[in-house]
């Protein structure tokens, strides 16, 4: 006796997603500090600034800078104009500037901001609605 198996057809639709809302709160952290260049500083290739060596907004000492993270930025004023991004380095340690004398000398004010996006939560306020797929059988 043959074994004879049914054959069956079937269709589906793709579920619909409609509705929903996601909500993104933006809360960006901005620190400033500010140090003064002396000549121990500038180096045969560079300008090394300590992290020790700044006071923040508050005027109290600055041991380490936050780290970067995401989408953080930072940006460096030197005699309070604005510098091009390439032209430092920012670690957790120093600021290293690409720059030696003449262009940098001592008692150059260093503004340093750095700007964080780290309190950057999205959440989903309204749940969206989903349909369920329809399935059809052919025989």
């Amino acid at each position: 006796m043959a074994v004879i198996k049914p054959v069956y057809t079937a269709t589906a639709t793709a579920p619909v997603a409609s509705g929903g809302v996601v909500t993104t709160d933006v809360t960006p952290e901005v620190s400033r500090y500010l140090a003064i260049i002396n000549a121990g500083m500038i180096g045969a290739t560079d300008t090394t600034i300590p992290a020790g060596s700044f006071t923040d907004d508050l005027d109290n000492p600055v041991v380490t800078f936050p780290p970067l993270t995401g989408q953080d930025y930072f940006n460096v004023y030197l005699n309070g104009v604005l510098q091009q991004g390439g032209l430092s380095t920012l670690a957790t340690t120093d600021l290293v500037l690409n720059a030696i004398t003449p262009d940098i000398t001592a008692g150059v004010p260093v503004l340093l901001e750095i700007s964080s996006f780290d309190n950057t939560t999205s959440t989903i306020t309204t749940q969206p609605t989903i349909s369920a797929p329809i399935i059809t059988i052919y025989t």
